[in-house]
């Protein structure tokens, strides 16, 4: 004797799965953005810092390596100046949205008294949306010419073009 299974339909037309994109944010490519934050030197004291980077990553799965160039004015403390700065950064994606990072590079000061600085330094940065992204990082200078090392702690927002 044969019996047909109880509650068990056939049916010839396909059914449609839902896809979830699990892609994340792409980091690679070309960013701009806005920061401020405080610097503290050994000389200059406590600083206010406001500034512009613009920089370029390359993403190979869940490492990431960039560079960036930012120019940022510093008041307060001894006075008041202008501080550029190069920096290659290297990371991982840790998750699909952030991405954690070591910098090191070059900084000068561009005002008096002139200041050659070496940059080490942590990042952090967050997706938060498309095209846009906050950060927050620490750099430490150790001067090669002058005699203030400072640390910086920065927020600032990117756009990822």
């Amino acid at each position: 004797m044969a019996a047909d299974p109880i509650g068990v339909s056939t049916s010839s037309s396909p059914i449609a799965v839902p896809v979830h994109d699990q892609n994340g944010f792409d980091w690679g490519g070309f960013y701009a953005g806005i920061f401020g934050g405080v610097r503290n030197g050994s000389v200059s004291g406590s600083q206010p810092t406001f500034g512009i980077q613009a920089g370029v990553n390359a993403q190979f799965d869940f490492y990431l390596v960039g560079a960036e160039v930012a120019v940022e004015g510093l008041t307060g403390g001894v006075g008041e100046t202008s501080y550029g700065q190069l920096l290659g950064r290297a990371g991982l994606v840790a998750t699909d949205d952030v991405v954690i990072y070591a910098a090191g590079g070059y900084g000068i000061d561009l005002g008096a008294p002139a200041e050659e600085d070496v940059l080490l330094g942590v990042g952090a940065e967050m997706a938060i949306s498309d095209s846009l992204s906050i950060e927050a990082q620490y750099l430490r200078s150790v001067p090669v010419g002058g005699a203030n090392a400072s640390d910086q702690f920065t927020i600032g927002t990117n756009f990822h073009f």
